[in-house]
């Protein structure tokens, strides 16, 4: 239960349409916060403005504005934002750390690898293919540690928290990335009960279409 400060705050997302950016329209839709969406168009190089770089140094989406407060990294949003709202991670500190364990599997692990994946396979404009092996048959593996994992729980953690959140978006890139979810049955079962959480379908269509050229005109859109 969500007390009157949050429920009254105001919740800003610079986002895009990455993996990295769904984590937290997903974390954001699933605890039923408002928040407004600002798109940032990655081609147009706006993260890299020095409006942009005040809230983020690093100059990368997303970034959360919580009542004028920035917070940057998504693996530190949804930290953020679970701990404020009491759900999404356990109290229990050994609960609690194995989530934040998977958390940082994700940012440690599969978001680097199958985010070089992604690139080599589908941008990289020479195929490089000693590279893009290197990178698929990391995120492969990786999706071999996530399935055995989910042979044992139903959700990485045990139950559904922020660690699912963080994966998902990853996961549902698998294409991109050249690799098929065929050999990992329980992976698969994971990413079809995940997938149909109508929250997690809201937070992955953030930003829709019609929302992406919404910050060359100044208005944000609110969800």
């Amino acid at each position: 239960m969500l007390d009157n400060r949050q429920h009254d705050c105001t919740l800003d997302l610079y986002t895009w349409t990455t993996p990295n950016g769904r984590k937290v329209s997903i974390a954001l839709e699933e605890l039923g916060l408002a928040y407004t969406v600002n798109p940032v168009p990655l081609r147009e190089k706006v993260q890299k403005q020095a409006w942009f770089m005040r809230l983020n140094p690093n100059g990368r989406i997303p970034v959360l504005v919580h009542n004028g407060f920035a917070v940057f990294e998504s693996g530190a949003i949804l930290l953020y934002l679970a701990e404020m709202a009491g759900r999404l991670i356990p109290n229990d500190v050994q609960e609690r750390s194995r989530v934040v364990q998977w958390l940082m599997w994700q940012m440690g692990g599969l978001g680097p690898m199958q985010g070089q994946a992604n690139v080599f396979n589908r941008y990289w404009s020479a195929k490089v293919p000693d590279v893009l092996a290197r990178y698929q048959g990391e995120t492969a593996r990786l999706y071999q540690v996530m399935d055995d994992r989910l042979h044992e729980v139903e959700y990485l953690a045990g139950a559904y928290s922020i660690a699912d959140i963080a994966c998902f978006p990853w996961v549902a890139q698998h294409d991109w990335s050249g690799v098929d979810l065929g050999p990992y049955r329980n992976l698969q079962r994971w990413f079809d009960t995940v997938g149909q959480r109508p929250a997690v379908q809201r937070g992955m269509e953030v930003p829709m279409a019609q929302q992406i050229p919404d910050l060359a005109t100044g208005q944000a859109i609110t969800r």
